[in-house]
This record gives structure tokens, C-alpha cells and sequence, in this order.
């Protein structure tokens, strides 16, 4: 699964909207969504803010397999 897959699978399972995942964790909306479609990858910040959210580690959240 790739990031862009797994935030999408994570933010539909808690259903919020883009808009509102992005408010909660202090990213813009259009950032947001181009991390969503693939287009971009977060910077630090914004995947601690989204492993915070999810209550995942960073290794979780981006899908890091050992």
C-alpha cells in the first residue's frame, strides 16, 4: 500500500471530509490533497501532525515494512 493509498484508507475509516482531517491536524486542505492523490509527499511536520492524529508511528503511517 503506498502512502497516498493508506491516508485516504485511514481518513475514510474515521469519516472526515479532506476539509475537515486537514483542520484537525493544521495542514491546509489543497496541501492535504495532493498528498492524498499522490501528487506530493508531507513533509516531517505534517506526518507527525498525521501519525498524532491516527495514534500510528511514522514507520506505520507511511507503511515502512522491515
Amino acid at each position: 500500500m503506498t502512502l497516498s493509498e493508506h491516508l485516504l484508507q485511514l481518513r475514510k475509516s474515521k469519516g472526515l471530509r479532506q476539509t475537515e482531517l486537514a483542520s484537525k491536524v493544521g495542514i491546509g486542505w489543497r496541501a492535504y490533497q495532493t498528498y492524498e492523490r499522490g501528487e506530493r509527499e508531507p513533509g516531517l511536520s505534517a506526518l507527525i501532525a498525521l501519525a498524532d492524529f491516527y495514534d500510528l508511528s511514522l514507520d506505520e503511517l507511511v507503511c515502512r515494512k522491515r
